[in-house]
């Protein structure tokens, strides 16, 4: 997994920050501008997406390197897109930037990221591959992927500093699943009230599927804590989503580091 995804891996080595928060939750922010101001950027950008265009697909034949790899190419193809695609005046200020008032999502549905010789959608790959039909009969499909892929959004679980790789595949979803569970952009309990992230909404039925209902799969993947402070839940708000591109100014929890 490393070979194939060597650039990328050296991207993010280079220009993601992670800071972990007080009560074990984790922000991640991607540094844009400095990774857009490396003059081997283009030259390392081509070289994974070559790697990626000429991937033999049927090497994925287990669940972890299957799972591993998907996750790693949404990943990628994202701060790709977004290095390769910057607005008149530079970065874009969020990634619905890229679509219209009548399609704001339309970078995750467009088949422009190629694979083993065909073109997927960021859609494809999440909800067709790794949260679809055929990983589903497999026993493949799990929930937690939707705290694993990154859409370079604030409102978005943390994008990491590593690959996702088979031989680490579950305790980095168990780990990454636990982080946006202990961050407040994502849940918070205060007194009786259950605050979520809208990604809750968007993927319910998967939760339910994986677990039986939302609230069981946030007990079951979150800090024993959380699963306590649970039992006093009586009614749930949504949290807004941020939008804004993942850089790091736009997280004041990185502003105050020292």
């Amino acid at each position: 997994m490393r070979a194939i995804f060597a650039p990328f891996e050296t991207l993010l080595e280079a220009h993601l920050i992670e800071q972990p928060l007080q009560d074990g939750g984790l922000v991640s922010a991607f540094d844009y501008a400095g990774a857009l101001a490396d003059p081997t950027l283009p030259a390392r950008l081509e070289r994974q997406r070559q790697r990626l265009a000429a991937f033999d697909r049927t090497a994925l034949d287990t669940r972890e390197r299957a799972v591993a790899f998907w996750i790693n190419a949404y990943n990628y193809f994202m701060v790709d897109h977004i290095l390769s695609t910057p607005a008149r005046d530079g970065l874009v200020e969020s990634v619905r930037d890229y679509g219209t008032l009548f399609n704001p999502y339309r970078v995750f549905r467009r088949a422009q990221f190629e694979v083993g010789g065909q073109r997927f959608s960021l859609d494809d790959i999440e909800k067709g591959i790794l949260l679809g039909a055929e990983f589903r009969e497999r026993g493949w499909k799990d929930a937690r992927v939707h705290f694993a892929v990154n859409c370079a959004s604030v409102g978005c679980p943390p994008l990491r500093r590593g690959l996702y790789l088979p031989g680490q595949l579950d305790t980095m979803l168990a780990e990454t699943t636990r982080h946006a569970l202990n961050t407040p952009r994502h849940l918070r309990i205060e007194g009786d009230t259950l605050y979520l992230s809208r990604v809750f909404d968007w993927y319910t039925q998967d939760y339910v599927e994986a677990a039986g209902s939302v609230e069981a799969f946030i007990a079951r993947h979150a800090d024993d804590t959380v699963g306590a402070a649970l039992a006093q839940v009586q009614r749930s708000r949504r949290i807004p989503y941020d939008w804004r591109l993942n850089r790091p100014e736009n997280f004041p929890e990185l502003a105050e580091r020292p």
